[in-house]
Protein backbone atom coordinates (compact mmCIF):
# COMPACT_ATOMS: atom_id res chain seq x y z
CA UNK A 1 0.00 0.00 0.00
CA UNK A 2 1.46 3.39 -0.98
CA UNK A 3 0.93 6.62 0.86
CA UNK A 4 1.83 9.78 0.18
CA UNK A 5 1.33 13.70 1.02
CA UNK A 6 -1.11 15.83 -0.82
CA UNK A 7 -2.78 19.22 -0.20
CA UNK A 8 -6.39 17.21 0.42
CA UNK A 9 -5.14 15.00 2.80
CA UNK A 10 -1.62 14.19 4.88
CA UNK A 11 -1.77 10.19 4.25
CA UNK A 12 -3.08 9.88 0.96
CA UNK A 13 -3.72 6.56 -0.74
CA UNK A 14 -1.47 6.50 -4.06
CA UNK A 15 -2.58 2.81 -5.19
CA UNK A 16 -5.72 0.39 -4.86
CA UNK A 17 -4.57 -2.51 -2.31
CA UNK A 18 -6.48 -6.03 -3.13
CA UNK A 19 -6.26 -8.60 -1.16
CA UNK A 20 -7.10 -12.46 -2.73
CA UNK A 21 -8.14 -15.61 -0.60
CA UNK A 22 -8.09 -18.50 -2.77
CA UNK A 23 -10.56 -20.82 -0.79
CA UNK A 24 -11.06 -24.92 -1.75
CA UNK A 25 -14.14 -26.55 0.08
CA UNK A 26 -14.57 -30.64 -0.39
CA UNK A 27 -18.06 -32.03 0.32
CA UNK A 28 -17.64 -35.49 1.63
CA UNK A 29 -21.35 -36.60 0.72
CA UNK A 30 -21.28 -35.82 -2.81
CA UNK A 31 -17.18 -35.84 -3.57
CA UNK A 32 -17.68 -32.71 -4.67
CA UNK A 33 -14.95 -29.93 -4.95
CA UNK A 34 -16.42 -26.39 -4.46
CA UNK A 35 -13.41 -23.63 -5.39
CA UNK A 36 -13.91 -19.75 -4.65
CA UNK A 37 -12.61 -16.19 -3.88
CA UNK A 38 -12.90 -13.39 -2.07
CA UNK A 39 -11.30 -10.05 -2.92
CA UNK A 40 -11.10 -7.64 -0.71
CA UNK A 41 -10.48 -4.63 -2.17
CA UNK A 42 -9.57 -1.13 -0.88
CA UNK A 43 -9.66 1.35 -3.71
CA UNK A 44 -7.83 4.78 -3.59
CA UNK A 45 -9.90 7.61 -3.55
CA UNK A 46 -10.63 9.57 -6.73
CA UNK A 47 -8.69 12.52 -6.50
CA UNK A 48 -9.64 16.19 -7.95
CA UNK A 49 -6.25 17.72 -9.30
CA UNK A 50 -7.20 21.43 -8.66
CA UNK A 51 -7.81 20.43 -5.07
CA UNK A 52 -4.45 18.40 -4.43
CA UNK A 53 -2.25 20.54 -6.86
CA UNK A 54 -0.42 16.94 -7.23
CA UNK A 55 2.66 17.42 -9.05
CA UNK A 56 5.59 14.84 -10.79
CA UNK A 57 5.23 11.50 -9.68
CA UNK A 58 1.48 12.30 -7.26
CA UNK A 59 0.14 13.63 -10.68
CA UNK A 60 0.76 10.45 -12.53
CA UNK A 61 -0.46 8.62 -9.39
CA UNK A 62 -3.48 10.21 -9.35
CA UNK A 63 -4.06 9.95 -13.14
CA UNK A 64 -3.51 6.25 -13.18
CA UNK A 65 -5.96 6.46 -9.70
CA UNK A 66 -8.83 8.55 -11.41
CA UNK A 67 -8.51 6.45 -14.67
CA UNK A 68 -9.00 3.05 -13.10
CA UNK A 69 -12.09 4.17 -11.22
CA UNK A 70 -13.45 5.48 -14.56
CA UNK A 71 -12.74 2.17 -15.67
CA UNK A 72 -14.56 0.64 -12.93
CA UNK A 73 -17.29 3.01 -13.61
CA UNK A 74 -17.38 2.05 -16.87
CA UNK A 75 -17.76 -1.95 -16.00
CA UNK A 76 -20.41 -1.11 -13.68
CA UNK A 77 -22.34 1.40 -16.26
CA UNK A 78 -22.40 -1.89 -18.40
CA UNK A 79 -23.19 -4.43 -15.75
CA UNK A 80 -25.92 -2.05 -14.91
CA UNK A 81 -27.51 -2.32 -18.30
CA UNK A 82 -28.81 -5.64 -19.05
CA UNK A 83 -29.30 -5.64 -22.89
CA UNK A 84 -25.35 -4.91 -23.24
CA UNK A 85 -23.46 -7.58 -24.20
CA UNK A 86 -20.12 -6.28 -23.91
CA UNK A 87 -18.59 -5.32 -20.42
CA UNK A 88 -15.16 -3.68 -20.91
CA UNK A 89 -13.31 -5.84 -18.12
CA UNK A 90 -9.67 -5.05 -20.10
CA UNK A 91 -9.45 -1.59 -20.06
CA UNK A 92 -7.27 -1.61 -16.64
CA UNK A 93 -5.48 -3.93 -14.63
CA UNK A 94 -8.39 -3.28 -12.09
CA UNK A 95 -11.13 -4.38 -13.72
CA UNK A 96 -8.89 -7.25 -15.27
CA UNK A 97 -8.29 -8.39 -11.70
CA UNK A 98 -11.53 -8.70 -10.42
CA UNK A 99 -13.57 -9.84 -14.02
CA UNK A 100 -14.34 -12.77 -11.99
CA UNK A 101 -15.77 -10.97 -9.04
CA UNK A 102 -18.00 -8.22 -11.24
CA UNK A 103 -19.26 -10.98 -13.52
CA UNK A 104 -23.04 -12.16 -13.22
CA UNK A 105 -22.20 -15.67 -11.56
CA UNK A 106 -20.32 -13.28 -7.94
CA UNK A 107 -21.77 -11.67 -4.94
CA UNK A 108 -20.54 -8.29 -3.80
CA UNK A 109 -20.90 -6.04 -0.54
CA UNK A 110 -19.57 -2.74 -1.44
CA UNK A 111 -18.79 0.38 1.26
CA UNK A 112 -18.49 3.87 0.62
CA UNK A 113 -16.77 5.64 3.26
CA UNK A 114 -17.72 9.61 2.66
CA UNK A 115 -16.77 13.04 3.99
CA UNK A 116 -18.66 14.92 6.30
CA UNK A 117 -17.32 18.23 5.91
CA UNK A 118 -18.62 20.55 3.57
CA UNK A 119 -15.48 21.50 1.43
CA UNK A 120 -15.66 17.62 0.26
CA UNK A 121 -19.28 17.70 -1.06
CA UNK A 122 -18.66 17.64 -4.26
CA UNK A 123 -16.53 14.15 -4.05
CA UNK A 124 -18.90 12.68 -1.84
CA UNK A 125 -21.98 13.46 -4.11
CA UNK A 126 -19.94 11.55 -6.98
CA UNK A 127 -19.00 8.60 -4.85
CA UNK A 128 -22.82 8.56 -3.60
CA UNK A 129 -24.06 8.14 -7.28
CA UNK A 130 -21.14 5.71 -8.08
CA UNK A 131 -22.80 3.67 -5.56
CA UNK A 132 -26.29 4.15 -6.20
CA UNK A 133 -24.85 2.78 -9.65
CA UNK A 134 -23.43 -0.51 -8.33
CA UNK A 135 -27.01 -1.00 -6.41
CA UNK A 136 -28.93 -0.96 -10.11
CA UNK A 137 -26.28 -4.17 -10.58
CA UNK A 138 -27.96 -7.47 -10.02
CA UNK A 139 -25.43 -10.16 -9.81
CA UNK A 140 -25.69 -14.18 -8.73
CA UNK A 141 -28.68 -14.72 -7.08
CA UNK A 142 -30.38 -11.75 -7.20
CA UNK A 143 -30.37 -12.27 -10.74
CA UNK A 144 -31.83 -15.70 -11.01
CA UNK A 145 -34.14 -14.95 -8.59
CA UNK A 146 -36.36 -11.41 -10.20
CA UNK A 147 -38.76 -11.22 -7.04
CA UNK A 148 -35.60 -11.67 -4.77
CA UNK A 149 -34.14 -8.34 -6.56
CA UNK A 150 -37.46 -6.77 -6.17
CA UNK A 151 -38.14 -7.59 -2.62
CA UNK A 152 -34.27 -5.89 -1.89
CA UNK A 153 -35.34 -2.77 -3.48
CA UNK A 154 -38.39 -2.75 -1.31
CA UNK A 155 -36.75 -3.47 1.64
CA UNK A 156 -34.24 -0.80 0.81
CA UNK A 157 -37.18 1.25 -0.15
CA UNK A 158 -38.63 0.85 3.76
CA UNK A 159 -35.46 1.61 5.37
CA UNK A 160 -34.84 4.75 3.02
CA UNK A 161 -38.72 6.02 4.07
CA UNK A 162 -38.34 4.84 7.82
CA UNK A 163 -34.57 7.31 8.53
CA UNK A 164 -36.75 10.07 6.43
CA UNK A 165 -39.37 9.70 8.97
CA UNK A 166 -37.00 9.75 12.05
CA UNK A 167 -35.38 12.50 10.26
CA UNK A 168 -38.60 14.61 10.26
CA UNK A 169 -39.70 13.37 13.77
CA UNK A 170 -36.57 15.12 15.00
CA UNK A 171 -37.13 17.76 12.85
CA UNK A 172 -40.30 18.35 14.49
CA UNK A 173 -39.39 18.35 18.11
Amino acid sequence: RCVASTEMNAVSSRSHAVFTLHLTGTNAERRARLRGALHLVDLAGSERLDRSHAQGQRLKEAQSINKSLSSLGDVVNALAKKTQCHVPYRNSKLTYLLQDSLSRAARVLMVVNISPLEADASETICSLAFAARCRDVELGAALARPEAAELMRAKQEIRALKARLDRLALAAK
